[in-house]
């Protein structure tokens, strides 16, 4: 990426705690061009054996794509007379803080937003396509390889023109102009646009710029650069004097100013780098499609009419919801994020109109939805790559999706059999409250020891000491202590990540990881060369290098140790924060190595996970099988990572970082491929400022515990201030509820089998969306956190609002049978239908099914296990 400025906040300890949104490229329009001579008015062409591609010259002229069977479906379609490739050249700036990252245009010099149609032409085997390309063609194309041309299926579609921005008033006739000559009258560059048949259900495109044509015998030289640039300040200046208030109101807000037309080219001296470094590809959307998908979004289900970045980060503490937000921001540089942050995000949506597209590589992207008949997506690149995939239905999109970019393997059945205990504070304590749960009952599949590693007090709270081994003091008779939960069928599982802390400070260690990874280069480096120490809440770390090859095999060993004493699982943390100015051993990009981190992060523990059970074999137990499970993600981790996390929510009830946001961060990764995911119970973070106070209730402990006992794991978390918080052993209330749910959660572990083997064969996640299974009942599109379905037999409507002890239930249009109320036995049989049902602690509003054999089969166990 040329012209980048990358800016470090990690030490401004007072910032702006209402930061405004990041400056950047507009929705960029231009006019579409088509040559009459050589485009028919209308015209058909095929794109494999399966799909085909239609041109239309009415209205300005059209492009569509659509399934052979369903020729009036459109998958994707051009706008009529509008340009559909565009690009630009502009400045770059990212705002880095500690794991926080804002991404701006800060000028753009050139826009060539205007598009030609020479040529379309179709290729029907390879010999023609290695020689279709003309000889401007650039090398080295992404995608445009022999190989990948092989596995492509024929014929393969070619559009070509030129992109520009003209100097004079463009001519009214869409039609290319004779008298119109680019070069002369504008700036110009190639593209080439390639569509080919990946599968029968999917069409993928490649869209590639050539170099701009600066014409640089007219160019003005830089003093007179500067001198046109001081002008035009000035009168912006009067400008806006003499419009006063009406100015401020009227300017757009969060773009970055682009030159007109007839300012833009040939009296400008050509920028540094003579690349596009934008590629924008712009399509027709209707005003009533719903968009849903792009990874774990928190805040919102349909993105219509906004602005999506793909970048992996940190989510941010508070997210908009105040006064939390206002005090990160004002303590640490944007810490607080926005409706936008995520670990996990992902450039895949479907829409309400059964469309579906993703991108494939890692450069950041952002999906422009602001407009309601277009979507543009802008890519921080001079070439774009994706796919387009055909389904009749969301549950065929999301197969045909996770198809292709991979899915989680089946989970053991041991992770899915009762409570994940989440708890620190060393031997002693494991043992007191492992007493304390079997008086009480509680199924258990494995205590969660985070701290094994050793702990210390930081401002942030309680921490740990980032060097992957067992703290013998803090853990005494730590193999004995897993031994002893074995024989009882309970696994332990710890905690690591892919960076190191300077363990000189540690009284127990007695290996200095940090060191041991310096000596073998095996860290991220900085510019002068040395390890690139990254803040990390309240100390600096080290991160390993992933594409390093030694990596690999020193941290594996890591594992091997951890399973070697006996340990079956971990949590796989961070991942989201390699900084954008490293050194890696690739040589990569690391603004684009910065997004396919998390996945090579998973790659390793996967491989790892893997080759143990190949190694270890199933002959023993079928069932020690190691699990992981993190936060972070692109595109592609459903394929690596096992099981995830929605990473570290407020103990709060509010909408976009409180409980709310565990269910749309649930439902909206479920849509995009992560078919396990789950939450803290009780969320994470607290905090405790002299005018700002989160501490976890009991009421918000209590029903937290019931909306998890309907996720894949049942998993708690002290929180990063145990002593603030309400924990499950607090007291005998919260202990008994505690056991409650657990066997609840137990209750349906059949039918949680089921759809585990469902995700693995399908991508079909476990809890989900009504939208999956209800498309055509628009009353369904309103929901974000307010119900779920787990399967397609189970409703739930949790209770997410203090003091509160009745929902609203919806029950949906297109469903047959009757919903049956767990604890009272109602049915309610109206489709369509809005209820008020009481929720009191203890009883969710929980509806199966009626007469089907998985509400029966779980009716039955609540009886059992004496629930009902």
């Amino acid at each position: 990426m040329s012209s980048l400025k990358i800016t470090k906040k990690h030490h401004r300890h007072l910032n702006n705690p209402f930061p405004s949104a990041p400056k950047s490229l507009p929705f960029v329009q231009g006019t579409l061009f088509s040559e009459s001579l050589t485009l028919a008015t209308h015209q058909t062409f095929p794109i494999g054996k399966d799909f085909r591609l239609t041109w239309q010259s009415r209205n300005g002229g059209f492009l569509s794509v659509s399934h052979r069977l369903q020729p009036d479906k459109s998958l994707w379609s051009t706008i009529p007379g509008q340009a559909f490739v565009s690009g630009a050249l502009a400045k770059t700036e990212i705002q880095e803080s500690r794991g926080s990252f804002v991404i701006k245009d800060r000028e753009v010099r050139l826009v060539c937003d205007h598009q030609t149609i020479e040529d379309i032409r179709v290729i029907d085997h390879l010999d023609s396509f290695l020689h279709a390309t003309d000889p401007d063609f650039p090398s080295g194309c992404v995608g445009f390889d022999q190989n990948d041309v092989k596995k492509t299926e024929f014929p393969v579609l070619m559009i070509t023109g030129r992109i520009f921005s003209m100097k004079k008033k463009r001519p009214q006739d869409s039609s290319l102009s004779k008298k119109m000559t680019l070069g002369k009258d504008c700036t110009y560059a190639r593209y080439w646009v390639f569509f080919g048949q990946k599968s029968s259900h999917q069409v993928g495109f490649q869209v590639r710029l050539g170099k701009p044509n600066f014409n640089l015998s007219q160019a003005i030289s830089p003093a007179g650069l500067r001198r046109r640039q001081v002008l035009r300040l000035k009168l912006c200046q009067l400008r806006k004097k003499k419009l006063g208030w009406w100015w401020s109101f009227r300017r757009p807000r969060n773009y970055v100013a682009v030159s007109s037309a007839e300012d833009e080219i040939v009296g400008v001296k050509p920028p540094e780098s003579t690349e596009f470094n934008r590629i924008c590809l712009t399509y027709s959307s209707e005003k009533s499609e719903k968009f849903y998908g792009f990874g774990e979004q928190f805040s919102h289900m349909n993105f219509k009419g906004r602005r999506v970045p793909i970048f992996v980060q940190e989510q941010g503490i508070g997210r908009g919801d105040q006064p939390i937000t206002f005090a990160a921001n004002l303590v640490s540089h944007r810490a607080g994020g926005d409706w936008s942050t995520t670990y996990a995000p992902s450039p895949f949506y479907m829409t309400s109109k059964m469309r579906s597209l993703y991108l494939e590589g890692y450069n950041y992207s952002i999906f422009d939805l602001t407009r309601h008949d277009g979507v543009q997506i802008q890519m921080h690149n001079n070439s774009i790559e994706g796919s387009l995939v055909h389904g009749n239905s969301p549950t065929e999109l999301l197969e045909h999706f996770t198809g292709t970019i991979g899915r989680p393997p089946e989970l053991p059945e041991w992770i899915i059999s009762g409570a994940v205990i989440g708890m620190q504070g060393g031997t002693d304590m494991v043992r007191h409250v492992w007493d304390e749960l079997r008086a009480y009952d509680v199924p258990i599949s494995a205590f969660w020891l985070q701290d094994w590693v050793g702990h210390r007090e930081t401002f942030i709270g309680s921490q740990l000491w980032w060097n992957w081994e067992v703290d013998s003091t803090r853990y005494w008779g730590w193999r004995q202590l897993i031994k002893d939960l074995d024989a009882q069928h309970i696994r332990v599982m710890t905690y690591c990540n892919p960076c190191l802390a300077p363990a000189e400070e540690n009284p127990n260690r007695r290996k200095n990881m940090f060191e041991e990874a310096k000596r073998l280069g095996i860290l991220v480096r900085d510019k002068t060369g040395e390890p690139y120490m990254v803040p990390n809440t309240a100390f600096d770390v080290g991160m390993l290098d992933l594409t390093h090859p030694d990596t690999e095999s020193w941290f594996k060993q890591i594992l091997q140790d951890m399973v070697d004493d006996g340990i079956r699982g971990w949590m796989a943390d961070f991942g989201e924060g390699l900084p954008v100015d490293a050194k890696l051993y690739s040589g990569e990009d690391p603004i684009v190595a910065h997004n396919r981190y998390p996945e090579l992060w998973a790659k390793i523990n996967r491989q790892f996970v893997d080759e143990w059970k190949s190694n270890h074999g199933e002959a023993e137990d079928p069932e020690d099988t190691l699990v992981f499970f993190m936060r972070a993600g692109f595109r592609e981790s459903p394929k690596w990572g096992m099981l995830f996390w929605e990473g570290d929510q407020m103990v709060s009830w509010q909408v976009n970082d409180g409980i709310k946001s565990t269910v749309v961060g649930l439902l909206s990764s479920g849509l995009s491929g992560y078919a396990f995911n789950h939450s803290d119970i009780g969320g994470y973070c607290a905090v405790s400022l002299p005018l700002i106070r989160y501490h976890r209730s009991e009421e918000l402990l209590l029903r937290w515990m019931e909306l998890n006992a309907f996720t894949t794991i049942f998993r708690t978390h002290e929180g990063n201030k145990p002593s603030c918080n309400s924990q499950f052993y607090s007291n005998h209330k919260t202990f008994s509820h505690f056991a409650r749910f657990a066997k609840v959660y137990s209750a349906w572990k059949f039918y949680r089998i089921q759809l585990i083997k469902e995700a693995a064969q399908k991508g079909l996640p476990v809890c989900r969306h009504l939208f999956l299974h209800y498309p055509e009942d628009d009353n369904v599109h309103k929901f974000t956190y307010q119900q779920f379905l787990v399967g397609t037999e189970i409703l739930v409507v949790p209770v997410l609002d203090k003091g509160k002890n009745n929902v609203k239930a919806y029950f949906p249009v297109g469903e047959s049978c009757p919903w049956q109320h767990i604890w009272t036995g109602k049915l309610y049989t109206n489709q369509g239908y809005e209820a008020w049902v009481e929720s009191p602690i203890g009883q969710p509003a929980v509806f199966v099914k009626a007469g089907s054999l998985v509400g029966e089969t779980f009716l039955k166990n609540l009886k059992d296990l004496n629930i009902l």
